[in-house]
């Protein structure tokens, strides 16, 4: 449940965001959104391709910056901050779970989870400790010293979860975590990040697939850059109001 006295982790103002195109022309991706995400809150954002929620994600994620607009992360204006302030609060208060899993193939289990410890300072036997603790957490004691190319699918996106989780980070924020998984193993993925809500984690949960935004509570849909839809998960109708 949302602590009814939790802090906005996250507040959207008016952001906009265009590219620029060849010849100077600009492109708008999104127009105008507006939203905030409470502490605790479990939130799927969905939109068909090209509606511009992998643009939002990225802007969400602090992997780019908005034209115009402001963003803010547990209050902290995050939207005109240079590179080098972006990548430490993506890495102190934003775990990431990519469809594509993102590991290190060369590098074991463990230090996969130990990697944000390691951009982060954290020295080495608690690295351990933790990295070890979190992959308990998710099922995978045991597997500490296999390689990605070792384990299933759905065991490299346990690792994923792991490694998110490892920093202690407000956020969550899942790009399509079951895109590259069967139905039963996306459930076993789902599974994990709902008991992870339910924990007190927020959730921001980027998918383009109705039964995966189901396990949200609420859902943002972006459709012509636009949101269109915010609200309970159950009150969606599809498409445009």
């Amino acid at each position: 449940m949302v602590n009814a006295q939790a802090g906005k982790v996250i507040s959207v103002k008016s952001l906009f965001k265009s590219y620029k195109m060849e010849g100077g022309a600009e492109y708008p991706v999104l127009h105008d959104i507006n939203f905030e995400i409470t502490e605790g809150e479990f939130v799927a954002i969905m939109g068909p391709s090209g509606s511009g929620k992998s643009t939002l994600m990225n802007l969400l994620g602090c992997l780019d910056k908005p034209t115009s607009g402001t963003y803010s992360i547990a209050g902290k204006v995050v939207s005109g901050m240079d590179e080098d302030e972006l990548a430490a609060i993506r890495n102190s208060m934003i775990g990431f779970v990519f469809q594509g899993f993102n590991l290190l193939m060369r590098r074991s289990v463990l230090d996969n989870v130990s990697m944000p410890m390691v951009y982060a300072g954290v020295p080495f036997k608690e690295q351990r400790a933790r990295s070890a603790k979190m992959l308990e957490g998710v099922g995978l004691k045991g597997f500490e010293r296999r390689f990605p190319t070792q384990i299933s699918g759905g065991m490299q996106q346990r690792v994923a979860i792991a490694r998110a989780l490892v920093n202690e980070p407000k956020i969550i924020l899942a790009d399509e975590p079951t895109g590259n998984l069967d139905s039963k193993t996306s459930v076993e993925v789902m599974k994990i990040i709902s008991e992870l809500n339910k924990k007190g984690h927020t959730i921001i949960l980027v998918t383009h697939e109705p039964d995966i935004a189901a396990y949200a509570k609420r859902l943002i849909y972006i459709q012509d850059g636009v949101k269109r839809y915010d609200g309970s998960v159950k009150g969606f109708k599809g498409g445009r109001r």
